[in-house]
C-alpha cells in the first residue's frame, strides 16, 4: 500500500467498465461489453466479451479500435448479434457462438441499432432513422451533393436536442430483417419516434413506445403499444397520460411488465413498475403507494454503455426482477404479480446492469466507490454475488482509492438529508485540508455509492471533498423530490449550507478559510447562486451551469418546458424568474470563479456562460472562462477523451491556485 499513488486525471485512459450483461439461453456464457479510452484514437473503444460459467473462463469475442456493442443471444444459444461501428456506421452483425467471422446483415444508410431477435431466432427486429416516405435501403445522393451545407427549416419548438443536435426530419422507425434472406421490412411510419420493446413469446406481435399526440411540442407522454404483425395494426396498452417505456414481455405470453408514470408531478414524479394483463387488457401499478425510484438514477462521470435494464421476468413468470435507486444505493427488487415488493440486493453500491435469470443466478454489473466496475454472478433467492471479472485489477494494484464516509445532517426544515465526505487521501490525524463542496446535476437524480473519478483525483490531490443529496434528489421518496420545484435558491440551497456547516463542525480536520465549490447543469445554477449568496467559498467552479432563466426558457431544448415544470412560473413572469436567476446577483460574487462550458451544450446552452462571463469580467472580478469544441453538456461523462482530461485538470488547477 505504501507504494500506491493517488489516481490522476489521465487514468481515465486506464480505466474499464463493464455495461450491458447477457446470459445466454442456456446459462452457461454471458456476453458482456467492456469500454475504454483510447488515447492514440482520441475515442472510445468497445469490445465484446464472453464469460463460460463452466469452464470459468474470460474471451474476448470482438477486437479493434471500434465500438461493438448490444450483445445479444439468438434463442436457441448458437449465435449472437451485436452492433458494431467498425464500417464507419452503426450495422447489426451476428457472429457463431463457435467461432468465425462476424457477419455484417444490415446495409442502412443512418445506420442501426438495438437488435431484437425473434423468438423463433430467423428474424431480428431493429431501429432505424428515416425522413417520411423514405425506404430502406435508402436512395444515395451525390457525393458533392451531400457535402453542400443546406439551411435548416424550423417549424416546430422540438428542434434541436443536447444528444441528437438539429432535427433532420428523420424519425426513429422500427424494422425487421430475415437473418437468411436479409429481406428488410419497415414496420412503422409517420412523423414520431418509435422505441422498440420486444416480440410476443409466439412471435406475432411486437410491443413498443410511441407518442402519437396532435401536437408534438406540447405533448410530453409516451404510450406502449402491440403491433400485430400479420394485420399491421396498433393496439394502444397504456393512459395516454404518462410516460411508459422498457417493456417486457412474460415467457407465456400473458403479462407485460414495464415501467413508468402518469406524469403527477411533471418530470419529478417517481417511476413506477406496472404491469399489462394481455387477455384481459388491463393495467396495473405494482408499485403504487411506494417511496421507491424505479430505475438507475445514480450520476457519475465514470461509466459507458449503460441504461436501465428493462424489467426482467422470473423463469416461472410469478414475478419481476427491476433495479430501483434509493438512499444513495441502487439495487435488485423483486415483485410478484399483486405488487408484493422485495429487496434483493442489500448493498452499498451501484448495480446498474442486469441481465436475465437461469436456474435461479442472474448477471449484474457493480460499482462501488472505490471499485469501478466488473461483472458478478448473482444469486437471486440469497442475494450472495461473486465476482467474474477483475477488468481493473492491474491498475487498482497501483492507486490508493479513497472510500467515502457516509454522513446524514438536519437539513432545511428539520429534513434529514443524506451524503458523503471524502477525507484527502494523504489525511492524517491533526491535519487541516481545504474542502471542495461538490453538487449533482439533473435536479432530480442521485449521488450514490458508485466510482466517481473527479471526486478520487481531488481526494487524491489533498482535497476533501463533500457530496450530498439535497431535496430534489431522488432516492428519498416523492414528497423529498418533488420540493425542489417552485423553490431554486430556496431550501435547496439551505439544504447544501446545513451540509457545510455539518462537515465544518463535525470534521475538525477541514479548513473552514479553504472552501471550494463546484458542480455541473443545476448544480453549476447552484454554484453561480452559492457565490451570489455568500462569500464563505474562497473559489468555485462552474460547469454547463444556467444563470439566467429568462433567456434559458428561448434557448435551450428544454427550456420552454422546463420553467414552467421546475419554476411554476410562466415566461411572461419575467420578475419572478429574474428573482432566482443568479445573473441578478452578480454584484454579489466575490469569489474567484472558473467558467467551463460546451460550445454545442444544446441543454444548457454557452450563452448562459457567455453572460456570466461578461458580467463578471465589467465588474472586474476573478474569473475566467474555458471553452470545450465539439462538445455538449455530455462532456464530462461521454465527452471527446482529451477534452475530459483538460477538464478535470482546469478543475484541480483552478482550485490549486486559490485553496492550496
Amino acid at each position: 500500500m505504501a507504494n500506491k499513488r493517488g489516481i490522476q486525471s489521465k487514468d481515465l485512459y486506464e480505466l474499464k467498465s463493464a455495461s450491458d450483461p447477457n446470459l445466454s439461453p442456456d446459462g452457461n456464457f454471458v456476453a458482456f461489453v467492456q469500454t475504454s479510452m483510447s488515447e492514440k484514437k482520441n475515442d472510445y473503444v468497445s469490445n465484446i466479451f464472453v464469460f463460460d460459467l463452466k469452464a470459468n473462463r474470460l474471451s474476448q469475442w470482438t477486437y479493434g479500435e471500434n465500438r461493438n456493442f448490444s450483445p445479444r443471444w439468438s434463442p436457441d444459444g448458437s449465435r449472437l448479434a451485436f452492433v458494431s461501428n467498425r464500417s464507419g456506421k452503426n450495422e447489426i452483425y451476428i457472429i457463431d457462438a463457435g467461432g468465425g467471422e462476424a457477419e455484417k446483415i444490415t446495409d442502412v444508410k443512418k445506420g442501426a441499432s438495438n437488435p431484437v431477435w425473434s423468438p423463433d431466432g430467423t428474424k431480428i427486429a431493429f431501429s432505424v432513422s428515416l425522413k417520411k416516405g423514405e425506404t430502406l435501403p435508402p436512395e444515395e445522393k451525390e457525393k458533392d451533393e451531400k457535402e453542400k451545407p443546406v439551411p435548416l427549416e424550423v417549424d416546430r419548438m422540438k428542434y434541436k436536442s443536447d444528444r441528437a443536435g438539429f432535427f433532420d426530419g428523420k424519425y426513429q422507425q422500427i424494422a425487421i430483417i430475415d437473418v437468411e434472406t436479409k429481406r428488410v421490412e419497415v414496420l412503422t411510419e409517420g412523423e414520431t419516434h418509435h422505441s422498440l420493446g420486444g416480440f410476443s413469446p409466439d412471435g406475432t406481435k411486437i410491443v413498443f413506445g410511441a407518442n402519437y399526440g396532435d401536437d408534438v411540442d406540447f405533448s410530453f407522454t409516451e404510450d406502449l403499444y402491440l403491433l400485430d404483425l400479420e394485420s399491421k395494426e396498433n393496439q394502444k396498452i397504456t393512459s395516454g397520460k404518462g410516460m411508459f417505456f422498457h417493456p417486457s414481455f412474460s415467457s407465456n405470453g400473458k403479462y407485460i411488465a414495464f415501467y413508468g408514470h402518469e406524469r403527477e408531478y411533471a418530470n419529478a414524479t417517481l417511476p413506477k413498475i406496472w404491469l399489462y394483463d394481455v387477455v384481459g387488457q388491463t393495467v396495473t401499478c405494482l408499485s403504487k403507494g411506494s417511496e421507491l425510484a424505479v430505475g438507475d438514477f445514480a450520476i457519475g462521470d465514470f461509466q459507458q454503455g449503460v441504461m436501465t435494464p428493462a424489467p426482467k421476468w422470473s423463469e416461472t413468470d410469478d414475478g419481476i426482477y427491476f433495479t430501483a435507486s434509493e438512499n444513495g444505493n441502487t439495487n435488485i427488487y423483486f415483485t410478484d404479480l399483486v405488487g408484493n415488493v422485495k429487496q434483493v440486493t442489500k448493498l452499498e453500491a451501484h448495480v446498474y446492469g442486469l441481465s436475465k435469470s437461469v436456474r435461479g443466478k442472474a448477471i449484474v454489473t457493480i460499482s462501488w466507490p472505490d471499485h469501478p466496475s466488473d461483472v458478478y454472478e448473482l444469486d437471486l433467492q440469497t442475494g450472495n454475488f461473486h465476482s467474474l471479472t477483475d477488468i481493473n485489477g492491474k491498475l487498482l494494484k497501483s492507486v490508493q482509492l479513497v472510500k467515502p464516509e457516509p454522513i446524514e445532517f438536519q437539513g432545511a426544515e428539520g429534513w434529514s438529508v443524506h451524503g458523503w465526505i471524502m477525507k484527502p487521501l494523504q489525511y492524517k490525524e491533526g491535519g487541516k485540508y481545504p474542502l471542495i463542496l461538490e453538487v449533482h446535476g439533473g435536479p432530480h437524480a442521485m449521488y450514490a455509492n458508485s466510482y466517481f473519478h473527479e471526486f478520487q483525483m481531488l481526494a487524491a490531490s489533498g482535497y476533501a471533498v463533500l457530496y450530498t443529496n439535497p431535496r430534489g434528489s431522488h432516492g428519498y421518496g416523492q414528497t423529498f423530490v418533488n420540493a425542489v420545484r417552485g423553490d431554486y435558491g430556496g431550501n435547496d440551497y439551505n439544504d447544501i449550507m446545513a451540509a457545510v456547516d455539518y462537515a465544518l463542525e463535525t470534521f475538525d480536520f477541514i479548513d473552514e478559510n479553504r472552501l471550494g465549490v463546484t458542480g455541473g447543469s443545476y448544480g453549476g445554477f447552484m454554484t453561480n447562486w452559492i457565490v451570489g449568496h455568500t462569500n464563505r467559498f474562497k473559489a468555485a467552479v462552474t460547469q454547463r451551469s444556467i444563470s439566467n432563466w429568462v433567456s434559458f426558457y428561448g434557448v435551450s431544448d428544454i427550456g420552454y418546458y422546463f420553467n414552467e415544470w421546475q419554476h411554476l412560473v410562466e415566461m411572461h413572469d419575467v420578475d419572478a424568474l429574474w428573482k432566482i436567476s443568479p445573473l441578478a446577483y452578480v454584484d454579489n460574487v466575490e469569489t474567484p470563479i472558473l467558467i467551463l462550458h460546451s460550445e454545442n451544450d444544446y441543454r444548457c446552452p454557452i450563452e448562459q456562460a457567455e453572460q456570466l462571463f461578461i458580467a463578471l469580467k465589467h465588474r472586474r472580478r476573478k474569473v475566467k472562462f474555458v471553452r470545450f469544441p465539439k462538445s455538449n453538456h455530455e462532456l464530462s461523462r461521454s465527452g471527446i477523451p482529451n477534452l475530459r482530461i483538460a477538464r478535470l485538470d482546469y478543475i484541480k488547477g483552478w482550485f490549486d491556485d486559490y485553496l492550496k
